[in-house]
């Protein structure tokens, strides 16, 4: 059918009003297969080309238009003219048009301002509106704008979020001819769907972004506690990244695949893995030895206990080699501490000897004797590899249960939903032997596996941990293989992990 004879059907039809009947063949199948289309599409640019393209072809024009309201601005988003015979998405990557500010002078903003639709037969006629840039913007380009009609795109509130403009409508000779006033219904319709649709990604998108600012805002109260561990998390994040784009590119033999959202929920989890830290005390998660902060008054007790030796032996000259032996033990006691307090690793004999200083009798300020080492410091000082007490490593533990409480909290839904659950479980092992809750291999998805296996790599490499030297790479992978092979973590992601590269430092 062409343009002049649907025109004339639709000027002598009574049911102009009817969606039944539509410009162009545009049924109401063909809109509900739009609707469905804008619905489903998830990426914005292509929405917006979508939204274009539709109206375009509803109206058989050259040109036009999709701008988005922001701030009391039309920011052009899709623009395009078919006749440049360039794809859409180049015209609107490169157009570099400034927002057009909602004022009388522009009939985009007119439109937007009077929330109404504007049919102008030809630009270059209009009395009512100013064309001057639209005129410039001709005589640079040799092109004739000549018809124009521009749309309001209403939510369901009736708020105009866009403007819809399109420009020279064609007849079948391809001549520029009046947009045909039936087609605004329809273009009308064609916006209200659009409107809604962008509406719906606009809410998503805020959504979206109000959870990763939560994120931002979490990951950056661990930092203010304590550096390491914000340094720690952003490594795995980079690790995981790199990991799922080898993964991505079709390298590892492992059914696994990742959409753009299911890898940002991924790294979502590993954002979030440890925000339960921030309940953990600062003296226990930054613990850099294995006395912390005993090791100060430990200190002074002992300095103390040597000068009233010194005393002692000034008062009473006859207990001078007493007292020069007593201070003697002291110091040895003390150098043999502070070597302790250190060490990577304590062996029988040196707890043992510990034990033994602990014994010694010291004189406090106020002349009581008390020993060297009270229960607290001896447990501490005899810790036999890494800074943690039995109780302060509880402390550090319980960090997973108060991330999955957390973030159990808030409403994580969708292709997000089982970010809590993988935060949760980092230090669940295949075998049932890790925690909180003992969970198994038929338990535990590829997603805590990968995140436990990155977050012990990291752990053994780390660069800035308080208490510990990193370990190089090649160590690190042999400690994960000895896990491996005692049932704790997953042997085939170890390897294709170790493959990917992902863990390499730039």
């Amino acid at each position: 059918m062409s343009d002049t004879e649907r025109s004339n059907i639709i000027k002598g039809s009574n049911i102009t009003n009817d969606l039944a009947f539509l410009t162009g063949g545009y049924s109401i199948d063909r809109m509900i297969k739009i609707a469905l289309d804008l619905s489903a599409e998830k990426n914005f640019d292509n929405l917006m080309q979508k939204i274009l393209l539709e109206a375009m072809d509803i109206c058989h024009c050259d040109a036009g238009t999709v701008y988005v309201l922001e701030d009391d601005y039309l920011h052009f988003h899709t623009v395009y003219t078919r006749s440049l015979g360039i794809p859409m998405a180049e015209q609107s990557r490169n157009a570099n048009l400034p927002p057009v500010k909602l004022s009388r002078k522009n009939v985009c903003a007119c439109a937007a301002i009077d929330n109404k639709k504007i049919n102008i037969p030809d630009v270059y006629e209009s009395k009512e509106y100013d064309f001057s840039g639209a005129q410039k913007y001709d005589a640079i380009t040799h092109y004739r704008t000549g018809s124009m009609l521009v749309m309001p795109m209403n939510d369901e509130k009736g708020e105009i979020i866009g403007i819809l403009q399109l420009i020279n409508s064609l007849d079948k000779d391809g001549k520029i001819i009046p947009f045909d006033p039936a087609y605004e219904q329809i273009i009308s319709a064609l916006t209200s769907l659009a409107a809604v649709s962008l509406n719906n990604h606009q809410l998503t998108q805020e959504v979206y972004d109000l959870l990763h600012s939560f994120v931002e805002v979490m990951v950056d109260a661990i930092d203010a506690r304590s550096s390491y561990n914000a340094n720690h998390t952003r490594s795995m994040v980079k690790y995981a990244d790199n990991f799922v784009e080898w993964l991505r590119k079709g390298n590892g033999d492992i059914d696994w695949k990742f959409t753009d959202e299911s890898k940002d929920a991924f790294l979502m989890s590993i954002w979030l893995h440890d925000i339960g830290k921030l309940i953990v005390p600062l003296e226990v998660l930054d613990k850099p030895d294995r006395l912390g902060a005993l090791k100060a008054p430990l200190k002074s007790k002992i300095e103390i206990a040597i000068l009233k030796e010194k005393v002692e032996s000034l008062e009473n000259p006859e207990k001078k080699a007493e007292c020069d032996e007593k201070t003697a033990n002291l110091k040895k006691a003390w150098e043999a501490i502070e070597a302790a307090n250190n060490a990577g690793f304590l062996p029988d004999e040196k707890i043992e000897e510990l034990k033994g200083f602990g014994e010694i009798v010291c004189k406090t300020a106020d002349d009581k004797e008390v020993p060297l080492l009270d229960e607290k410091e001896l447990e501490a000082i005899t810790i036999r590899k890494g800074t943690l007490t039995d109780g302060e490593r509880a402390q550090v533990q319980s960090h997973v249960v108060y991330t999955s409480r957390m973030l159990n909290k808030m409403l994580f839904t969708g292709t997000y939903k089982n970010v809590p659950f993988w935060s949760g479980s980092h230090h669940e092992f295949l075998n049932g032997k890790g925690y909180p809750n003992h969970l198994t291999a038929d338990e535990l998805p590829n997603e805590s596996r990968l995140l436990t296996i990155i977050d012990v790599y990291d752990a053994l490499t780390a660069e800035d941990r308080p208490y510990k030297p990193p370990m190089p790479p090649e160590k690190a992978f042999s400690i994960l293989e000895s896990m491996r092979d005692d049932g704790q973590i997953d042997g085939k992601l170890l390897e294709l992990f170790k493959e990917s590269k992902a863990w390499v430092r730039e």
